[in-house]
């Protein structure tokens, strides 16, 4: 048995209500499409027999009531011939034929009843198969994405990137005291730009003292 068990359950199906419940959503496209696509073949081949049953009932009618206008004139022309017996019986044969008749008008109704209940739901089944198809490629897409997507959250919720993000602090750390090593051997040791800055700082303190010298020198004398 495939997806649906009828025809009209495709008719009145809800494709979205469908692909809610599926697990996987590009499969049972395919599957709706599939199913779809058979059901039209079913739903044409069963179609195509009512229209044939239709014809052969429209054969049947009209050989009644042509055989029933048969009769109708030899009962006419027994009665011409002073054969009463003979008009009695083409006039029930007549009847037979009449009643044959108006039981396939009756049974052609319905026949042709079910062929435009089949033409609506024909109709109906393409609109719903045109839909499917020009949503498909769009459905596939978001299925894929929002997979790509659910596997990245699962990705960054994962003890890994914590645990990555760990090792890397680890490797920062390491890093830092080789750092700090490095700047240990250096320490003490005199660059030439720092000499120099040694020397424009004692020249900045000699120039500083012999200022305050000068002015304790004019003091005492300013005392005197």
């Amino acid at each position: 048995m495939g997806i649906f068990s009828r025809f009209t359950d495709i008719v009145n199906s809800n494709i979205n209500a469908l692909l809610d419940k599926a697990e996987d959503p590009e499969k049972m496209v395919r599957l709706i499409i599939q199913e779809m696509e058979d059901t039209l073949v079913e739903v044409r081949s069963a179609s195509a027999k009512t229209i044939a049953s239709k014809k052969e009932i429209t054969a049947q009618i009209n050989k009644y009531e042509s055989d029933a206008s048969d009769w109708a004139a030899k009962a006419e022309l027994a009665l011409s011939k002073d054969r009463e017996d003979l008009a009695r019986a083409a006039l029930q044969e007549k009847k037979k034929s009449a009643e044959a008749a108006a039981t396939l008008t009756q049974e052609l109704a319905g026949v042709e009843e079910q062929i435009s209940k089949l033409q609506d739901e024909v109709s109906q089944l393409q609109d719903k198969l045109a839909d499917a198809k020009s949503r498909q490629k769009t459905i596939i897409m978001r299925q894929k994405t929002v997979s790509s997507r659910l596997e990245v959250k699962r990705t960054l919720d994962s003890s890994k990137v914590d645990a990555a993000m760990g090792r890397f602090e680890q490797y920062e750390r390491k890093i830092d005291d080789l750092e700090s090593q490095v700047e240990a051997y250096d320490l003490g040791k005199k660059t030439l730009n720092d000499e120099f800055a040694e020397l424009e700082g004692s020249e900045k303190i000699d120039e500083e003292l012999a200022a305050l010298k000068a002015r304790l020198n004019k003091t005492n004398n300013n005392v005197e």
